[in-house]
C-alpha cells in the first residue's frame, strides 16, 4: 500500500486517466417542457419542441435557440445526454394529466349533483388543465367562485346533503384569517357535514407551479408593498403595466403545466382530496 505522499505509486498512464474526476452524463429521453441548460452557452430554456435530431428550448423571456441531441446539457446541475424519448408501447394505459389511468372514450355522463368551487380564474384553469379530464369522466362538475365573501350565499342555495355535495377549494387559506372564518362559517351551518373547504398554502397559484418550470429556483419573496404578481413578473423580466400583461404571464406560466409533476404537492393533495369527497356517495366508473 503506498502513503499518501508517494507521488508514484500509481500508474499515470493507466488506460481511464483522462476521465478520473469527470462527472458522469447520463442518457436523458427528452420531452416538451423540461428545463435544461446548454453547458457551452449557459442557455437555460424548457423544451418546445424535438425534430430531425434537433431540440428547440425557450427561455423566460420567450427566445427560442437550437441545439443538436446529445451530450453538452445540463438537468438540475447534473450533465445529461439526450436522447429522443422512446415510443410507449401500444398495450402501455394512457394517462390523463392527474396521473390516472384514463378510460376508454365515453359518452357524455349527467352531471353528478355534487359540485367544486373553485376561488380564482387563474386557480380554476390550473384545476381543469390537470384534472379536467377526470372531473369530467366522473361527472363533477367545476364552478368559477369569485371570492370567499360570496360563499355563504352560494351554500344556502346549494342546500349540500348526502348525494348533494359541495367542495370548495379557496386561494390562500390560512388560520385566523377572514377567509378562515368564513369557511368555518358554511362547515358549521345547514347541511355542514356535506361541505368541505380547503385552501393552498400559496401566496397566488402561481407558486403552485415548480418554479424550475418557468426558470427559476425559488419563487422569490416580493416585498408587501408590491403587488405580487406585478413582483413575480418583475423578477421574469416580463410586461405587468396592464392586466393583459398579468393574463399573458399567467398563459405563459399555464403552458409550462402539462402534468402533475409540474406542480407541488400540497396544491395536489388538496384537490385530490375534494374530489374523494364529493365523489364518496356515489360509485365511481371504473378505469
Amino acid at each position: 500500500m503506498s502513503s499518501p505522499t508517494d507521488r508514484y505509486a500509481t500508474d499515470v498512464l493507466a488506460t481511464g486517466w483522462q476521465q478520473a474526476g469527470k462527472p458522469v452524463s447520463t442518457e436523458l429521453a427528452v420531452k416538451p417542457g423540461q428545463v435544461l441548460e446548454d453547458a457551452t452557452t449557459g442557455f437555460v430554456g424548457a423544451v418546445v419542441r424535438v425534430e430531425r435530431g434537433i431540440v428547440v428550448l425557450e427561455d423566460r423571456r420567450g427566445k427560442l435557440r437550437s441545439f443538436p441531441l446529445g451530450a453538452g446539457f445540463l438537468d438540475e446541475g447534473k450533465p445529461v445526454t439526450l436522447v429522443v424519448a422512446a415510443r410507449a408501447a401500444t398495450s402501455a394505459p394512457r394517462r390523463t394529466a392527474s396521473g390516472s389511468v384514463a378510460g376508454p372514450a365515453e359518452r357524455a355522463k349527467v352531471a353528478l349533483p355534487s359540485r367544486i368551487y373553485v376561488e380564482g380564474r387563474h386557480d380554476a384553469e390550473l384545476v381543469e388543465r390537470i384534472w379536467g379530464e377526470d372531473l369530467r369522466h366522473v361527472g363533477v362538475v367545476v364552478e368559477y367562485l369569485g371570492g370567499i365573501d360570496d360563499l355563504p350565499a352560494i351554500v344556502e342555495e346549494f342546500a349540500p346533503e348526502r348525494g348533494r355535495r359541495l367542495g370548495v377549494l379557496v386561494d390562500h387559506l390560512v388560520p385566523g384569517s377572514k377567509e378562515s372564518r368564513i369557511a368555518a362559517q358554511v362547515e358549521r351551518g345547514r347541511g355542514g357535514g356535506y361541505v368541505q373547504v380547503l385552501g393552498h398554502p400559496y401566496v397566488d397559484i402561481w407558486q403552485a407551479v415548480k418554479p424550475e418550470r418557468v426558470g427559476l429556483k425559488v419563487w422569490p419573496q416580493i416585498p408587501r408593498d408590491v403587488e405580487w404578481k406585478h413582483g413575480i413578473c418583475e423578477v421574469l423580466r416580463l410586461p405587468h403595466a396592464e392586466q393583459a400583461d398579468i393574463a399573458a404571464a399567467w398563459k405563459m406560466i399555464l403552458g409550462r403545466v402539462r402534468s402533475w409533476n409540474d406542480l407541488e404537492r400540497p396544491l395536489l393533495t388538496t384537490v385530490e382530496q375534494l374530489i374523494d369527497f364529493v365523489t364518496q356517495d356515489h360509485p365511481l366508473p371504473e378505469g
